[in-house]
């Protein structure tokens, strides 16, 4: 079973092997939804239908999207939260439910990307091995640059072999970026004195 693919079992779903209902009349019959909170790499909207996010997307630079810090969404207000976190460097790990559209090939390459740790690289040529084809690789690139779920399922911690930082949906500054803060914090905030 994927655990991008949202499984739906009398009003309750599966994510992340957790066992969700999603009964409540706050989840129900929600039309998707965008939302747009600042971070410290630019502006990202969050997309949200009934049951799940969407999308995690970067906007362009020059964009004049207004900023909003809540949304009438529950799952958009979570997402938010544990973005806000994560770039605190306080969470490692996001608990949300995802979906996004694709092929039964590219919903194994990011169900493979979600178990790539925090803080940790691989290359395309092993997330190749991992999804169980080493010469698929262009067909895993062409996946990783598809994702539409930015930061959540990490696609910027694939790397070229040479440990080169190549594609990048959001820009290879922000790919750079989101990795070494990873850095900085996968084994705690070091201080001095």
């Amino acid at each position: 079973m994927s655990i991008i693919n949202i499984i739906l079992h009398n009003e309750a779903f599966i994510f992340f092997g957790r066992f969700c209902v999603v009964n409540s009349p706050v989840f129900k019959y929600m039309p998707e939804v965008k939302h747009i909170i600042a971070t410290p790499i630019g502006k990202i909207a969050i997309h949200a239908g009934d049951e799940a996010i969407n999308a995690v997307l970067f906007i362009k630079q020059d964009a004049n999207t207004p900023v909003s810090e809540i949304s009438s969404h529950p799952l958009i207000n979570l997402c938010a939260g544990q973005l806000k976190e994560y770039f605190a460097g306080e969470r490692k790990n996001f608990d949300l439910p995802l979906q996004q559209k694709g092929s039964p090939f590219q919903q194994n390459v990011w169900e493979q990307l979600l178990k790539i740790n925090y803080g940790k690289t691989i290359s395309y040529l092993e997330l190749s091995k991992r999804v169980g084809d080493a010469k698929a690789i262009r067909a895993v690139g062409t996946t990783n640059g598809k994702n539409q779920i930015a930061i959540i399922v990490p696609c910027h911690r694939v790397i070229g072999s040479d440990g080169s930082l190549t594609g990048y949906a959001g820009e290879l500054w922000r790919k750079k970026w989101l990795l070494e803060h990873e850095g900085k914090y996968a084994n705690g905030v070091q201080t001095l004195f």
